[in-house]
């Protein structure tokens, strides 16, 4: 038997188990996330589901499995290319090897703010659009991840405080920009954190304040620098000939969740972040501002990095950016 049908096979037990929970809708589908129960991305696809099953009058049924518990959170995209499930969450960043345009947003010092993320997303969602409708994928909402900072077992101010300091990151930009300021980089799955900390491959992380929470980093250090740096985002997405199967009035129901999943999203990324540092505070961590002189040298890297991204994208993608680039002078 070949990996594609043990894939598909695996998949469809699980199904299975959950036939009777799908009612006698007249649409029936399935949502995977790898994100866990207490998300607020979790939540926020809650609410979604809650909507269009309603607004639908119950013509669509919607089985949601969080936390990988029906595919894992690298297979979710083809997944849903395949139509094994018809909905599903993922990163865009960690798509970045296929296309540059899902790298854009984990550029360093590039979109620092909620305000800046969401306009640098909103300019690229038609090339978004574009690219995953190649591959059979509709994207529905976008949700922005709370700004990143330093976790270490002491205070970053300055390139000189990280002399070598062995680091865990995520992505190929972020390994760039730590590699810049002076650490040490490895890039490591979420899952390998608490081991890399334990025999001491790691120790400190590149990450936003919501991932420390989910390590519980305070076993590990004891400080958190935030700089911002950038707000990587989630998307949900759906396979296309699923929502085209549809009549026009469902799908408007979709879209009508979707949009509205959108804005809440937003709402709840704002909220979490800011209880993510009180959280980080009530365990006993120091939590600081980055110094002028970090965000300088932060900046430096990410100019670095952004002309390697300029080289490699399409016309199409640099005349975006400079968009955004003039509307960020013209707000200033």
């Amino acid at each position: 038997m070949n990996s594609k049908n043990k894939y598909l096979m695996s998949v469809a037990a699980v199904f299975g188990m959950s036939s009777t929970s799908m009612a006698q809708a007249e649409v029936s589908w399935m949502m995977a996330t790898g994100y866990p129960e207490d998300s607020f991305f979790t939540e926020n696809l809650r609410e979604f589901v809650k909507e269009v099953e309603n607004n639908s009058d119950g013509q669509i049924a919607i089985d949601m499995r969080t936390n990988s518990t029906l595919i894992s959170h690298d297979e979710i995209k083809r997944a849903v290319q395949r139509g094994v499930v018809q909905l599903g969450e993922i990163r865009l960043g960690s798509y970045g090897n296929e296309h540059p345009i899902f790298r854009i947003d984990g550029l360093p010092g590039l979109a620092t703010s909620y305000k800046e993320a969401y306009q640098l997303n909103e300019l690229f969602q038609p090339y978004y659009e574009d690219v995953l409708a190649e591959q059979g994928i509709m994207p529905l909402v976008y949700v922005a991840w709370p700004g990143q900072g330093f976790f270490a077992d002491r205070p970053i101010s300055s390139p000189e405080d990280i002399d070598g300091m062995k680091i865990r990151i995520y992505s190929h930009p972020t390994q760039l920009m730590a590699e810049e300021l002076g650490f040490n980089a490895s890039n490591l799955p979420f899952s390998e954190v608490p081991q890399a900390f334990s025999t001491n491959m790691i120790e400190s992380l590149f990450t936003s304040a919501q991932t420390g929470i989910d390590v519980q980093v305070w076993d590990y250090v004891d400080h958190f620098v935030y700089t911002g740096t950038m707000h990587n985002f989630n998307a949900l997405v759906m396979n296309n000939e699923a929502f085209e199967a549809l009549d026009k009035e469902l799908q408007k129901v979709v879209l009508d969740a979707a949009e509205n999943a959108y804005g809440r999203g937003r709402e709840m990324s704002i909220e979490r972040a800011e209880k993510n540092r009180e959280t980080l505070k009530e365990n006993g961590m120091e939590v600081a501002e980055a110094s002028d002189e970090l965000q300088q040298a932060i900046d430096m890297a990410g100019d670095k990095i952004l002309e390697a991204w300029r080289a490699d994208a399409s016309d199409r993608g640099n005349q975006i950016l400079d968009e955004y680039i003039k509307w960020g002078n013209n707000s200033q």
